[in-house]
């Protein structure tokens, strides 16, 4: 392992990264693919499942800005090889001790943490030890990594556990991320701390005095950027609640409607979502660029809008229907946020709350109507929908009956969809 401090061509570089990223990522849906069965397996209320999802993103949202911002003080290495490693013992521990809601609230909090010091320190990993034309393409192949893995993750989550129990699919994540820790350890070299950004007398970069490490000000004066966070922050909220709770969705809907064809389980169903979702983020930047960013974020989530509010009020009533409205409106969410640069801090947080609103409308036909208000919420924040003067927003309030109400089999060793 050799250090260095100079940008590279890096294309083998950018292979090892993205590949200790899929690696990294093959756990990430276990948890949510498995819901069903660890709520019937642990008595779980929807409250206490929502947490166990949350906390997930919880942790995220306050190690992001510590562990991202960090990378500008020290190598974004060991930021990653710290992230991987949390990662490793989430889901080690999950697999080896959860037992119930603390414990497993615990871990994933864990968890969280890890992909906080791996998602965005990966690539800045990347930004710092590659050059300018490499890096247009390694944050390609770094965003289809990441997303490729996380969508394989639901369906393998089901099948491993299916076959070998939840506690063994668990334990492969954690040995198939510390696979991840030893490929950067070893095959990416270490670089010197980058020297401190300095700020001159009137606030800005330049000579004078060192930079505040954690100064998150500049941001948000940026009014337009600002903007953009917010709107991704929004999105993130609908997103999370789409993945953490799809898989959870469709199986009342099965269990609701009387459906026993296994030919598209729920976690098969999310899989494809995910995927779908990352080609269509991966075209969505290039449309953006024909046609314009602020047409397509608000064609997209006028999209978003209407399917989410279709989910609502006809999801529930036909299992088809509802595979076919989850997948095109998880795509045009995706499409939505292709063009917007993330804000952690604030994804984090409204993930946080997405759970939340989740389990207080009990997945519930008319609790889910109120997904479109987020979309609104998302198109004045970006600018392209303004209030009216002296318009106010009004209050959704939801309840239904348990996501639940009709039990789904589970069992220790192993996985049952129905």
């Amino acid at each position: 392992m050799t250090e260095t401090s100079r940008t590279q061509p890096g294309t083998k570089l950018v292979a090892v990264v993205c590949t200790a990223q899929v690696f990294v990522q093959l756990g990430a849906g276990f948890w949510p693919a498995l819901l069903p069965q660890m709520m019937q397996l642990w008595q779980l209320t929807n409250s206490e499942a929502g947490w166990i999802t949350a906390i997930f993103f919880g942790t995220y949202m306050v190690s992001v800005p510590v562990l991202v911002t960090l990378t500008d003080r020290i190598d974004a290495k060991r930021v990653y090889l710290f992230g991987v490693a949390c990662t490793v013992a989430g889901h080690l521990l999950f697999g080896l001790c959860a037992d119930g809601f603390w414990s497993a609230l615990a871990t994933r909090a864990l968890a969280g943490i890890g992909w906080a010091g791996t998602y965005m320190t990966g690539l800045k990993l990347l930004a710092d030890q590659v050059d300018a034309k490499t890096m247009s393409r390694a944050v390609t192949g770094h965003a289809a990594s990441i997303g490729i893995s996380g969508a394989v993750s639901f369906l393998l989550g089901d099948v491993l556990a299916d076959f070998f129990g939840w506690r063994a699919a668990f334990v492969l994540s954690a040995a198939t991320a510390a696979f991840a820790w030893l490929m950067v350890a070893y095959a990416v070299p270490w670089r010197a701390a980058p020297p401190p950004r300095a700020k001159g007398p009137s606030g800005k970069e330049g000579a004078g005095k060192e930079a505040a490490l954690f100064d998150f000000r500049p941001v948000v004066r940026n009014t337009s950027a600002f903007a953009y966070s917010i709107v991704y922050c929004v999105h993130t909220l609908e997103m999370s609640a789409l993945r953490g709770w799809g898989v959870a969705f469709l199986a009342f809907v099965a269990g609701s409607t009387g459906f026993a064809d296994e030919t598209l389980s729920p976690a098969l169903v999310v899989t494809v979502l995910a995927l779908l979702g990352t080609a269509t983020s991966i075209a969505g930047n290039e449309a953006s660029i024909r046609f314009g960013r602020r047409r397509l974020v608000a064609a997209a989530m006028i999209l978003s809008i209407l399917f989410a509010s279709v989910v609502g009020f006809l999801g529930s009533t036909n299992y088809w229907l509802a595979v076919v409205l989850l997948v095109v409106y998880g795509m045009a969410s995706r499409e939505a946020a292709t063009p917007i640069a993330p804000s952690s801090l604030m994804t984090g947080s409204l993930s946080v709350i997405g759970f939340w609103l989740v389990d207080c409308m009990k997945v519930d036909p008319i609790g889910m109507v109120a997904q479109p208000l987020s979309d609104l919420v998302r198109l004045v924040a970006s600018g392209e929908l303004r209030p009216l003067p002296g318009s106010s927003c009004g209050k959704a309030t939801a309840g239904g009956d348990s996501i639940f109400s009709s039990p789904a089999p589970a069992r220790e060793g192993g996985a049952e969809m129905w």
